[in-house]
């Protein structure tokens, strides 16, 4: 089977795209919002035979056929027990099952990786100068505080002159917390009570900073005033949210408030305390009801050792460490046995 994915502004516009190109036979395997470029996004599939093309029949041996349907299924059987085991809500684990089935690889780790560069977007945070200020949000306790520190140490030690501000000036501690942080970093902190003081103060440090990077009160995404509070935060500058959202919570609950942050404006998600957390089906189902990329990840409590940015095979990595054993440089919880979980109750 030949797989492929459409972008469009409108799923209109997207199937007419895919019966120009596939053709009629063509099978949709997943669909969703691309909250990051606009639009929609749509993987489909169609049988080699059914699409022939300028280059004819020559062009259909180019096409990625298999022989063995054996490992297919058992790649696809594997895939079923990991998003089993990380609780994966089950509309989420069909569209992965569904996609990973289609494109036929007999190795898990290629299935996993693969699939899910198809049907997530990953978008890291800047490293080098950038224009957008970036603001983290989240629920309380997600992290948020600690990943502007994060980021704020790893600009810092890449030469980059970073602004920092804080809009958590009501709950007690909230600013004292980041202070310590900066203070290390020799960086003035920024406090913004209102709107107009976050509009005022970011016209100010754009003229001086290569990065903005801002923090802000953890809000009850089901508390309407407290979103209407963020919201007003988000729509007083040109800004970049992204949605701070610790790993091993409920993943109906995450999918939830994904879809209620995403409304107001995020538009990139990132996991903490993975260090932590054995269950990841949250983060996907986040990202998947919240149209959401993955930006980077914090596997560790401590500032100096920072964020990684989040790809398709380091996330396969977290979701299944026994698969890159062998492998230097991965993304790992710290702690994280390298001989894994290969199928439940059963190590490896």
């Amino acid at each position: 089977m030949r797989l492929k994915t459409f972008y469009a502004n409108t799923m209109t516009e997207a199937m007419q795209m895919i019966r120009e190109t596939l053709g009629d036979e063509a099978i949709i395997v997943a669909t969703g919002e691309e909250r990051a470029r606009g639009g929609v996004r749509v993987t489909a599939a169609v049988e080699p035979s059914f699409e022939i093309g300028d280059e004819g029949m020559a062009g259909v041996q180019n096409w990625l056929q298999y022989d063995d349907e054996q490992d297919s299924d058992a790649v696809a059987e594997e895939l079923t027990e990991i998003m089993l085991r990380h609780c994966v809500p089950e509309n989420v684990m069909d569209h992965i099952i569904s996609c990973a089935t289609v494109m036929g690889f007999d190795h898990l780790g290629t299935a996993l990786s693969s699939t899910l560069g198809q049907l997530y977007s990953f978008r890291p945070l800047p490293v080098k100068a950038h224009e957008k200020p970036i603001m983290m949000i989240g629920p309380p306790g997600s992290g948020k505080t600690l990943a502007v520190a994060k980021m704020a140490a790893r600009g810092a030690m890449n030469g980059l002159n970073v602004g920092v501000i804080s809009t958590d000036t009501v709950r007690a501690g909230g600013v004292e917390q980041l202070q310590a942080f900066t203070d290390l970093l020799k960086i003035d902190l920024q406090k913004a009570k209102s709107p107009q003081d976050l509009r005022s103060i970011t016209d100010d440090l754009k003229h001086y900073n290569d990065q903005i990077i801002i923090d802000t009160s953890g809000l009850n995404p089901f508390d309407t005033s407290d979103v209407k509070i963020l919201a007003k935060l988000i729509g007083a500058i040109d800004v970049r949210p992204v949605l701070v959202l610790p790993a091993g919570i409920d993943a109906d609950e995450a999918g939830e408030m994904a879809r209620v942050f995403a409304a107001i404006g995020a538009t990139e998600i990132l996991p903490t305390r993975v260090d932590i957390a054995r269950r990841l089906g949250s983060l996907l189902a986040a990202a998947h009801q919240g149209g959401l990329s993955f930006s980077d990840v914090s596997t560790t409590p401590k500032v100096a050792q920072g964020l990684s940015p989040l790809t398709p095979k380091s996330l396969s990595h977290l979701l299944v460490p026994r698969l890159y054993q062998s492998e230097k440089n991965v993304i790992l919880p710290s702690g994280t046995p390298r001989t894994g979980v290969r199928k439940t109750g059963t190590t490896q």
